[in-house]
Formats: structure tokens, C-alpha cells, sequence
């Protein structure tokens, strides 16, 4: 692994394995310096795809990339799952099959059983985390992914209860998170006590807390062994430009109308 990726420090089983790439250990040139993993963002395709075999050798597994749409859709990854599967998040059981999310400012969501026989990632920008409104409920990707995730645990597990561990990787933070205040209403319309993790600014804008709000959606799931991302400094994507790709930072839009921030990776996988 590169030294300036970040490798998780949590309680996780032996053979679950978990890595979020940063910036740094890739070919791609500037804006897009230099471990580019979108292939959607205008950095030229041959670069994109020699970055993802890099990340694909230093973990010693497959790691598959979804095409993420800000919605709530789950996949369950095989070996002959192809990349950009239209999906917010995926789970395995597979051996050394990574489910991937890529992530430029939004916050990647990892999961795994306490005896390691189920993974899963997910992509929480605002949109897919607060979930939907009205008589359809509140369900965001997170709900979604527990879902799957559970049947799975269930069919693979001989424990009476499905134990569940999280980590939080890094992600926008909440002193550069600002939104609008449909972002907050969205939120108390699904989710109880979400109001706590907003901070009010003139002119009727909000900080928001993304980890905040994901680790009470988390517990509201019943899982509450949580770790990584709290929210302080380090964890910030804006705020951390040499280490961190951020959409809301740097995006420009070039010449073919692609917004040139590159994308970091979040992985899990079964060794």
C-alpha cells in the first residue's frame, strides 16, 4: 500500500481487509494529481485504468467500480460483476472481490460481519443518506445496504445475532459542509434528531455534519460499533488539499463539460 493511503485502525475480524486511497501513487497529471480513479471526470482513460491497477495490485484484489448516482440502489458483487454497474452501494461474500466506492467530498460508509463472512461499502453524499420523503419513507442508502447486507449474514452465519462493525472514512467537513435549508428539512423529514447536526449561518444556510448524521443513521440501524471519521480536521476533504481529492474545492468544468476533480477510492474486501 502507499504510505499515504489510509488503512483503517478498527476492530475488524481477521481476513477483512480495508484501504481509502488518497491523492498520492498514481500517473494521472494535474488537475487530476495524481491517483485518479474516475473514469468520469475528464483524465485521460489509459491513466485512469493503469491507476486502478495499481490499487488492484497493492491489495492483492479485485476492485469493482459502480457508477454512482447520488441514489440508494445496491448490488451484490460476484466474480464476474463488471465495472459500472448503475448502483450507491454493494456487498460480497467473495474472497478477494473489494466492493469500491469512489468518493471526492461525500462521505464512503464500510461495513463487515463480526466474524468476516459479509462486506459492504456505500456512497453517502446528502441526497442518498437523507433518503426519501412522504408515504414512500425514509430510506436512504444506508438502510438500503444494511438491508442486503443483513439478508446475507444471515444466510452465511451461524451466530443467533448478526454483529455489525462500521468506519466512517474521510469525507466533506462539518466547517465546509454549507447547504441550504432543504437540506436540513430533508434530513428532520426521515430522521429523527437530525436537526443536532446542523449549524446555522446568516442568510439561512446550514453546516452540516455528514458523518454526524450517518452515524445516527448507523445506530438507528442497531449498529453501534462505529469507527473513523469524527468529523475534526484531518478527515476533511476540503480542508486537506495535498492528501484529498474534493469536488467542492477544486471542480472546474473543461472543454468537454467534465468536472476536473479526480476520485478516491474506499474499499473492503475478504482476504
Amino acid at each position: 500500500m502507499h504510505a499515504d493511503w489510509l488503512i483503517p485502525d478498527w476492530p475488524a475480524p481477521v481476513g477483512v481487509r480495508a484501504v481509502f486511497t488518497s491523492r498520492q501513487g498514481g500517473v494521472s497529471a494535474p488537475p487530476y494529481d495524481s491517483l485518479n480513479l474516475g473514469d468520469h471526470v475528464g483524465d485521460e482513460q489509459q491513466r485512469v485504468q493503469a491507476n486502478r491497477e495499481r490499487l488492484c495490485q497493492a491489495m492483492g484484489a479485485h476492485a469493482v467500480f459502480l457508477k454512482q448516482v447520488h441514489g440508494t440502489d445496491v448490488i451484490t458483487l460476484d466474480s464476474d460483476t463488471p465495472d459500472g454497474q448503475q448502483a450507491d452501494a454493494c456487498v460480497t461474500t467473495r474472497r478477494q472481490l473489494a466492493c469500491t466506492i469512489m468518493v471526492a467530498d461525500c462521505l464512503p460508509v464500510l461495513l463487515c460481519t463480526e466474524d468476516g463472512a459479509v462486506v459492504a461499502a456505500a456512497h453517502a453524499g446528502w441526497r442518498g443518506l437523507a433518503g426519501r420523503t412522504g408515504r414512500e419513507g425514509g430510506d436512504g442508502v444506508l438502510e438500503a445496504v444494511y438491508k442486503r447486507f443483513s439478508a446475507l449474514a444471515e444466510e452465511k452465519s451461524a451466530q443467533a445475532a448478526i454483529k455489525t462493525i462500521a468506519y466512517l472514512g474521510p469525507c466533506i467537513g462539518p466547517t465546509a459542509f454549507e447547504v441550504g435549508a432543504e437540506v436540513k428539512a430533508a434530513f428532520e423529514a426521515t430522521q429523527s434528531g437530525a436537526g443536532s447536526q446542523f449549524a446555522a449561518l446568516a442568510g439561512g444556510k446550514y453546516l452540516a455534519n455528514l458523518p454526524g448524521l450517518a452515524r445516527q443513521r448507523l445506530q438507528a440501524l442497531g449498529i453501534t460499533r462505529i469507527y473513523g471519521n469524527d468529523g475534526s480536521a484531518p478527515w476533511c476533504t476540503v480542508g486537506n488539499p495535498s492528501r484529498f481529492f474534493s469536488h467542492r474545492r477544486d471542480a472546474g468544468v473543461d472543454g468537454n463539460g467534465f468536472y476536473t476533480t479526480g476520485r478516491m477510492a474506499a474499499c473492503i474486501w475478504i482476504g
